[in-house]
């Protein structure tokens, strides 16, 4: 079954038979007779190949694969967010969204073109909001089109993991966790919890997509990853998303073996004196680095390069006298082999709280919440 066989209508029927407990008062909620809402059940459960309920004289009791689904489906339907929008329109405005074009779109879902154009045309009538523009050649989404994009496609993932659930249900793993690494996370705290977590479920699909926070975080809110971990922003900016701290990390100044102001203590006017490496404007720890400095009252020295790139900070600092400030966990190995040495701890402060963010909306599978505690099992006290 794929989720395009669901009936959004049938859906938001079930959902309400479950809170509602009987089929007149579910049927009377969703504006459907109490035949058409028996039919709706009976053939989604024969698409599922089981029971949803047990029929019993004082209403309508849950069963397992119920109590696995429902919860999904009242999430999918929280994000669609209209009874105008149905599966053929929702379908029709993801494709033309991800493929830019109807032609593409119907490359994508094997729709014919008169099809998907009536589908969106009805939705943005439906809706009474323009979704989409003609830009020469190219079909561009409006703003009000790009939100009800997200809107969907996190509809649509909330069905793909009612089905994965479902399977795992039956015996067949089929969940997936995407994981958003930013930086810091890849050297210690995600790479043990992964160990641990593939223990448990081997089966699971485990997928890590590395990048800065810029570059994760629309795929964050847009479902295409689960989760991110990484340095957490201080206010946090987007009122869709939260945050949950796993552990401070305390950043130092690094240099090569040898470096003239190793063992010295040196004053920030003595780590002044040489260029540095350092992250881009707007990354968290070059924020710390400026603090250190303006707090001291030191003019911030040169920077040489800017890069949050560990493995070429790595060989320029082995090969120059550059300074840079990271995490120790960073570079764990590189100080082990004694190719690189602490020159300085960073001043009281500038600790950065490293954490993971989620949708605020996000409710996780039970694989996904074990993840979730093996970062906390394997993060710094």
């Amino acid at each position: 079954m794929e989720i395009w066989d669901f009936n959004l209508r049938h859906l938001a029927a079930i959902t309400r038979i479950s809170e509602l407990g009987t089929m007149n008062a579910a049927a009377e909620a969703v504006s459907l007779t109490q035949p058409a809402i028996t039919q709706a059940l009976g053939r989604m459960e024969a698409q599922l190949g089981l029971p949803l309920f047990e029929r019993r004289h004082n209403g309508m009791v849950e069963t397992e694969a119920a109590r696995v689904l429902v919860p999904r489906f009242r999430a999918a339907l929280a994000h669609i967010g209209s009874a105008h929008v149905t599966m053929s329109r929702l379908r029709a405005l993801l494709a033309l969204a991800d493929a830019g074009s109807y032609v593409g779109a119907g490359a994508v879902t094997g729709l014919s073109l008169p099809s998907l154009h009536r589908a969106v045309n009805d939705l943005s009538l439906s809706l009474r909001r323009q979704l989409v523009v003609r830009r020469g050649k190219a079909v561009v989404l409006t703003e009000a089109g790009k939100a009800m994009a997200r809107s969907l496609r996190l509809g649509r993932l909330e069905l793909e993991t009612a089905l994965a659930e479902l399977a795992a249900f039956q015996g067949h793993e089929q969940r997936s966790l995407a994981v958003g690494a930013m930086p810091l996370s890849r050297a210690r705290v995600l790479p043990a919890a992964i160990t641990r977590f593939v223990r448990r479920h081997p089966q699971v699909r485990l997928r890590i997509v590395e990048g800065s926070r810029l570059e994760l975080v629309e795929p964050l809110r847009n479902g295409v990853i689960d989760l991110m971990i990484g340095a957490l922003r201080m206010p946090l900016q987007e009122p869709d998303l939260t945050q949950a701290p796993l552990f401070l990390d305390r950043p130092v100044v690094v240099g090569r073996l040898g470096h003239p102001l190793q063992g010295r203590d040196p004053s920030l006017a003595d780590l002044a004196t040489y260029p540095w490496i350092i992250a881009a404007s707007g990354a968290p720890l070059r924020d710390a680095w400026e603090q250190m400095f303006t707090r001291g009252g030191v003019a911030l020295p040169d920077v040489l390069v800017e890069s949050g790139s560990v493995m070429t900070i790595r060989q320029l600092l082995i090969d120059s006298d550059c300074l840079t400030l990271l995490s120790p966990d960073q570079v764990a190995v590189e100080l082990e082999a004694k190719w690189l040495a602490t020159i300085a701890p960073a001043p009281e402060g500038l600790a950065r709280t490293i954490g993971v963010t989620t949708r605020a909306s996000w409710v996780p599978t039970t694989v996904q919440s074990d993840f979730l505690a093996e970062l906390a099992a394997v993060s710094p006290r």
